[in-house]
């Protein structure tokens, strides 16, 4: 089948390739508004001291590449069992199994970035508060940290982080078209009538030298 070809058999089935995708997109619109629910991310930061610098520069060098080291354990840290009840405890949860808890830190900063998702943003607000109080706690009594500073604490957030509607809405619409598409190739492929000349001198493989048109209404 030819691009032409396919170009004129969608128009011809134009009605189905416009309406299952437009279908397809307010179905997947509505079940994102009603089933989807609305998730919240509260984000902080923390910084990780592991000695007290001096004014010399070999010390102050020495004490950044061991925080530097110990930054990655520190975010290891975070989404232990012991960090996370004692986090549970202080938010006034059983648990943080409706949390995603993501942690980041990359081995050039000590800063070391912590963010939790939730359907509650104030839960999700002091959920990452209490991880981020708790990890400093830990730290200091089982690693050779002075200190894990919070340099940002998490706030309330006002906007939902997700779900991404609108992309959801326009992979249902790009899906309704494709299946439109291929719902038409596949009614034509089944289609074995002959509608034509063309059809016949394919199917025969002679050429048509003549043709009898119809008369209604009499010979």
């Amino acid at each position: 089948m030819t691009l032409l070809e396919l170009i004129t058999l969608l128009r011809k089935h134009l009605k189905l390739v416009v309406t299952l995708p437009v279908v397809c997109a307010i179905v997947m619109a509505l079940a994102s508004v009603i089933v989807m629910r609305d998730s919240y991310t509260a984000t902080g930061d923390m910084y990780v001291l592991a000695g007290t610098a001096d004014s010399t520069g070999s010390a102050l060098s020495s004490e950044l590449s061991a925080s530097q080291m110990l930054s990655n354990d520190v975010a290891t840290l975070l989404t232990s069992s012991r960090v996370e009840d004692d986090a549970a405890r202080q938010a006034g949860l059983e648990d943080l199994d409706d949390f995603d808890i993501e942690v980041s830190s990359e081995t050039t900063t000590r800063l070391i970035s912590l963010s939790v998702t939730g359907s509650d943003p104030v839960e999700c607000a002091n959920v990452a508060n209490a991880l981020m109080s708790s990890v400093s706690a830990v730290a200091q009594e089982v690693m050779s940290v002075e200190s894990v500073n919070v340099v940002d604490e998490a706030e309330v957030p006002t906007a939902p982080s997700g779900p991404n509607r609108m992309l959801y809405i326009a992979v249902a619409l790009m899906a309704g078209l494709f299946a439109a598409v291929a719902i038409v190739v596949l009614l034509d492929i089944l289609d074995t009538r002959i509608r034509g000349e063309h059809d016949v001198e394919e199917l025969l493989g002679v050429p048509v030298i003549g043709r009898i048109p119809v008369m209604k209404g009499g010979m």
